[in-house]
């Protein structure tokens, strides 16, 4: 077949171990034709052959967002958005100038707050002295944290308090009413249902479907919302992504926008279990993989949350949070039950997903993962674990000789980015310091890296998150936890693909699979690490070319 594309003269990358260069590659048919050097791949051009001429930059394949919530990155992107706006003035001024471009808005919310954003933790009070005749919140970076004022509290039912689930919690004071600070999911779950968008959050907040079913007319404005996410991740040169929340509704909603031509990246998401759900709710996770199972949409693994998060020291800890005798939080599926849970999963062909921000999180998922491979012994299941922002140096075998895939966010680690040192690190302790975040430990011994942004957690621009992995900064009494140029490349792109299932058909270049292919406008490897955010992407996704710059 006659190409339809060449892109020839660059630096490529394949991931292919058996042939890991080339200068030059054919497309036809959005499916990679052949690959070698320009004398084998320019004289395949024929009349309508578009060849573009790379000029010596890198060509590899396109970003694999490997952990990103993409409905909820869809909706937030409308709201306030606070990066760089802290202390009491800022937020004030950000806030109202915000409320008087949205008069009519039911709640104004703000995305990208902090725990250090005041000099002291933040209240309804605080919030109340900006604006407090109108519901006003603010999502912090982690989205593990809403603080609301006094309006939003009053009208979301919590101003007295709420009976939460396990692992959630509205924070009360000591005068009996709520303080602001809402801790997980459904505890401001009724918060964000003030602004209109909770059907949106039922597949992180509680993994049920819409009830009743939305209409046309309903699906039409929610399928807006996630096209405005589709369109934010093309533009960062994302091709293929894995949804990390997610139920049946997410998956008709990006159906539908197949069918209007509107999916510009491949897109994988879970059946999101629950605490509170039996092993029988997982039939809702056969039914989503039997109803889509193609390179553009499928199901086929599950999602869990084993806890919460250091900053607000919900997340599950092996010892005592620092200062705070008997405080290690619990785990949202204790050991027992998580065995259970996985084995069954595992043994119904699908792929789990695990949250697991502490060492204690870690173990207890570990551990449950190695039950289920006694239980119906191994096979290429590739389950992960998400974030793994502190382990016990005991456990860091284990995933690469359990075959676990580490999934990290490089953006995250405390000193990289935007995200600051303190108070991150004060939580975890200094004498744990050695054992947070790491990703070399990981990969050295043995576990597959699959990198990503966590977005809307940080901003989505996996060349960012290069320049995160190449760059962060080494804790006192710690190892250097940077990880070589070449893994960084292969964490974003072929691993993001193997940890996804999704190899087969992207990940590498070779003859026959999908043209997904991202170009910078550099030599990446000739690129210092800190200017690795300024290269541009030139993207081909389905035989569609996107350009972006960082």
């Amino acid at each position: 077949m006659t190409p339809d594309l060449i892109l020839t003269n660059a630096r490529i990358l394949t991931m292919d171990p058996a042939r890991p260069r080339a200068e030059a590659i054919a497309i036809a048919a959005d499916r990679i034709a052949a690959l070698g050097t320009r004398a084998e791949i320019e004289p395949l051009a024929g009349t309508a052959t578009e060849v573009i001429d790379c000029h010596g930059a890198t060509l590899l394949p396109g970003f694999v967002e490997s952990h990103l919530h993409l409905v909820l990155g869809g909706v937030e992107l409308a709201h306030l958005q606070l990066q760089g706006a802290d202390g009491e003035e800022a937020l004030a001024r950000a806030f109202r100038d915000f409320a008087a471009a949205h008069p009519d808005r039911p709640l104004l919310m703000a995305q990208g707050g902090h725990y250090a954003m005041l000099d002291h933790p933040m209240t309804r009070h605080d919030l109340d002295r900006i604006i407090a005749d109108r519901p006003v919140a603010i999502t912090a970076h982690d989205h593990h944290t809403v603080w609301a004022n006094t309006a939003a509290l009053a009208a979301a039912g919590l101003l007295n308090g709420a009976k939460m689930p396990h692992g959630h919690e509205v924070v009360m004071g000591a005068d009996g009413t709520a303080t602001g600070e809402l801790r997980e999911f459904e505890a401001f779950a009724p918060v964000i249902a003030l602004g209109g968008e909770a059907r949106l959050n039922l597949g992180i907040a509680t993994g049920a479907e819409p009830a009743p079913w939305p209409d046309e007319a309903q699906q039409a404005m929610d399928r807006a919302k996630v096209a405005a996410g589709l369109a934010h991740a093309a533009r960062h040169g994302i091709t293929s992504m894995v949804n990390m929340d997610g139920n049946l509704y997410t998956l008709e909603l990006l159906a539908g926008l197949r069918k209007e031509g509107r999916l510009t990246a491949r897109v994988k998401v879970p059946f999101h279990f629950k605490p509170h759900m039996g092993l029988a709710e997982l039939d809702r996770a056969d039914e989503m993989s039997r109803r889509f199972d193609d390179e553009w949409l499928s199901c086929r693994f599950v999602k869990m949350f084993m806890d919460g998060v250091i900053d607000s020291r919900t997340a599950y800890m092996l010892n005592d949070y620092p200062g705070q005798p008997g405080h290690r939080s619990e785990p949202l599926f204790p050991g027992p039950r998580f065995d259970e849970i996985a084995t069954e999963v595992d043994r119904r062909g699908h792929q789990i997903a695990v949250h697991a921000i502490g060492d204690g999180a870690v173990r207890t998922t570990i551990d449950g993962y190695e039950a289920a491979q006694r239980a119906n012994g191994r096979r290429d299941s590739r389950h992960r674990i998400e974030h793994i922002e502190l382990i016990d140096r005991a456990d860091v075998p284990r995933l690469g000789a359990l075959g676990i895939t580490a999934s990290v966010q490089p953006p995250h680690a405390p000193g990289a980015m935007d995200f600051a040192m303190f108070p991150t690190l004060d939580v975890i302790g200094k004498a744990r310091w050695n054992d947070a975040y790491l990703c070399r430990d990981l990969a050295e011994a043995g576990a597959p890296l699959a990198f990503a942004s966590d977005w809307p957690v940080t901003d989505i621009s996996i060349l960012r998150g290069i320049g995160a992995a190449l760059t962060r900064p080494t804790y006192e009494g710690g190892k250097d936890q940077r990880v070589p140029l070449m893994e960084v490349l292969r964490a974003y792109t072929a691993g993001g693909a193997w940890a996804a299932h999704l190899d087969h058909i992207t990940g590498t270049l070779k003859p026959g699979m999908a043209a997904d292919i991202a170009v910078l406008s550099a030599d990446i490897e000739a690129t210092a690490p800190g200017d690795v955010a300024a290269l541009e992407v030139a993207l081909t996704i389905a035989g569609g070319r996107i350009t972006y710059r960082a």
